[in-house]
């Protein structure tokens, strides 16, 4: 592996298109590309795969060995810092064996998102502000720049490490089986697009994905926070709804903006016109384009959910399944308004696995005091 090899190219930056440009323009280029494969199908392939992709055992042994050094430094962290943190903020039951999760994984996608910042804004790499030039220079085998195959080490071992952290480590709840599954699909675009050398093109869908997760655990921590030490903490509260707030708008603004005009119009017009013969051509686009279409799906109730936070001023995490007490105190507000609760929390649970962790609370007169648990608690700012 080299130092920045492939990222030169021309000199003048194609403008970015607007969605109909891309629409167009992509749609006569697929078809097109569909009409002129006359051999396509299973033996081209196969034959494709065999000639094509590119990994070494060292870079196998070091997927494996970085996902358990991640499981250990996660381990390390919670029982040193963040369980004593819970502890001493005093955190209700429930939320204390929940935050550490959301701790670890802040601080992860901090410092991914932070070096694919870096990436792309403070080296030499011209995909942002270029995104044709993820394709200048491709060849099938060629070297994978040293900065680049770090990120992708740190990001694959990561998704290795969640698949077993989902099954052994998390608190299981209604969603993690349909997380499992969101992992491994990760993972295995992730360990694809190295093979194939689409390295280029996968640091910019790191950097446009990975700051949802950040806005996430920054939010849920704040949800835990506000309950503590038997009082309510107002500026938690207020740093909850803004980061839901926050976070529908980098969803729509990086994966419905950013990512299909960039990254899609590259990927389906620049890259035939860099490399004509260029290999899985529509096997990427279609997982690509799979995954715009489950950004909007999930965009369309990110958007009632906040509404309905804004409305309400509140949001909660009722992610995991009840404990019997919690129940037993809830009780009898819940069969008041089970009607409306169970709206609220069945439009995030099972259809957008980030929003499955929140819930809008009751709109009725005890839902806008601090009452949780049967518990009044005292008002913090």
């Amino acid at each position: 592996m080299d130092g920045h090899a492939g990222s030169a190219g021309p000199v003048e930056v194609e403008p970015m298109p607007g969605y109909l440009e891309l629409i167009t323009k992509a749609s006569t280029v697929i078809l097109g590309a569909w009409r002129d494969c006359s051999n396509c199908g299973l033996e081209l392939s196969k034959r494709t795969l065999l000639d094509n992709a590119y990994i070494t055992w060292t870079e196998i042994a070091l997927f494996f060995f970085c996902a358990f050094l991640w499981t250990q430094v996660r381990r390390g962290l919670t029982e040193c810092l963040f369980q004593p943190l819970a502890q001493w903020w005093r955190l209700l039951p429930k939320d204390a064996a929940k935050m550490p999760e959301s701790a670890w994984k802040l601080v992860f996608y901090t410092m991914s998102w932070s070096y694919s910042t870096y990436l792309l804004f403070f080296t030499s790499y011209s995909f942002f502000h270029d995104p044709p030039s993820v394709f200048y220079n491709w060849k099938s085998g060629m070297s994978v720049p040293t900065d680049i195959a770090i990120a992708y080490l740190i990001q694959g071992s990561f998704y290795g490490h969640s698949i077993y952290a989902t099954v052994y480590m998390d608190a299981w709840r209604k969603d993690s089986a349909v997380m499992v599954v969101h992992h491994i699909i990760t993972l295995a675009l992730i360990c694809f697009s190295y093979a194939f050398r689409y390295h280029n093109v996968g640091i910019l869908v790191l950097f446009l994905h990975d700051i949802n997760d950040i806005q996430l655990e920054f939010t849920k921590l704040n949800v835990y926070l506000k309950s503590r030490g038997g009082g309510y903490f107002l500026l938690n509260d207020i740093l909850s709804n803004m980061g839901s707030v926050s976070f529908s708008i980098t969803w729509f603004w990086f994966r419905l903006y950013w990512f299909p005009l960039k990254v899609l119009y590259a990927t389906c017009v620049s890259s035939l016109q860099s490399v004509p013969s260029i290999p899985f051509y529509f096997f990427f686009n279609a997982l690509l384009l799979a995954l715009l279409l489950m950004n909007i799906y999930w965009f369309l109730f990110i958007v009632v959910f906040v509404v309905k936070v804004l409305k309400m001023k509140e949001v909660n995490d009722v992610r995991e399944y009840e404990d019997e007490d919690s129940g037993k105190a809830r009780d009898h507000q819940a069969k008041n308004h089970e009607g409306d609760d169970a709206g609220h929390h069945n439009s995030a649970q099972g259809i957008c696995p980030w929003l499955s962790g929140l819930r809008v609370p009751s709109s009725s007169p005890e839902g806008r005091k601090h009452v949780q648990n049967g518990i009044t608690k005292e008002k913090h700012l």
